[in-house]
């Protein structure tokens, strides 16, 4: 039998030293996709906002985390040169060769990619969002293989103060790009320029979402039932929303299926490209 190839991952840190449940979130999606026997996948994780730790061209599949912060304030840093760098020697890798590198990027990598590539334009909001929240699918989106077992729309945890808005055809020099989905249901006639974009294919191998699909109900749970984070979540969002969040993990149809689909979709994507 023949044994089957080594896939190497690698997962960019960009919490900046913070704490979080991302990374822990990616590293089991990871670590199940393996467990269902489907591939020998290796990952190793770089730090790149605290240490300028970048990987290079020699990954199979990059998966770039959420952070905390202001999209724009990284212009000027080295990091995210270093981060704009890697996305270009990924689309010049498959530009040229048959064997493709893919990209996911998620919250704030997500909108690192849309400034870059400028789509839509980032903003503060005039409040944060913290929760469970529907996505709606576009018409893209709904044929994508990344949204492939999911509902229309679906739902995701979604935590940040910014956002990226106005998919206009003319705001896409990018010709390649989609949108994917929307923070809710799009009009007949057209988008709604104030509604923040949910996700987007920057190209064939290159994809992302404003929203969370590597967080589990249970790491969820665990997160808001510790004394500080609970405390926190009530004095700035309320008890009835706490009390909310709380309420829907236990619903199965909801991120319960986020994260059973996203992320594996794209790794399985990623992997047909890799030949054997």
């Amino acid at each position: 039998m023949k044994a089957r190839k080594e896939i190497k991952v690698a997962v960019i840190d960009m919490n900046n030293g913070s704490a979080n449940l991302g990374m822990k979130g990616i590293l089991n999606v990871l670590s199940r996709y393996e467990t269902a026997d489907k591939a020998d996948l290796v990952s190793e994780t770089f730090d790149l906002r605290s240490k300028n730790e970048i990987p290079g061209i020699e990954y199979d599949i990059y998966i770039s985390s959420g952070g905390p912060g202001n999209p724009l304030d990284g212009k000027d840093e080295p990091w995210e040169k270093s981060f704009s760098n890697l996305l270009d020697t990924i689309e010049a890798h498959n530009a040229i060769h048959i064997a493709k590198k893919h990209v996911f990027l998620i919250c704030y990598s997500f909108q690192l990619a849309c400034r870059k590539y400028k789509i839509g334009k980032i903003s503060r909001r005039r409040s944060g969002v913290f929760g469970i929240v529907p996505v709606s699918l576009t018409a893209d989106g709904e044929q994508d293989i990344l949204y492939r077992g999911l509902p229309n729309p679906f739902y995701a945890i979604d935590s940040r103060e910014w956002q990226v808005t106005a998919p206009e055809k003319k705001l896409f020099p990018k010709k390649e790009a989609h949108v994917l989905a929307m923070e809710n249901i799009i009009d007949p006639t057209g988008y709604d320029l104030e509604r923040c974009i949910m996700s987007v294919r920057f190209s064939k191998e290159i994809s992302g979402t404003q929203f969370h699909p590597e967080a589990a109900p249970a790491d969820i749970r665990s997160y808001l039932l510790a004394k500080k984070n609970k405390e926190a979540v009530i004095s700035t969002y309320g008890e009835e929303k706490y009390t909310d969040i709380l309420h829907q993990l236990d619903n199965p149809n909801g991120i319960t299926l986020t994260v059973q689909q996203i992320l594996p979709n794209f790794i399985t994507e990623a992997l047909q490209s890799i030949p054997y």
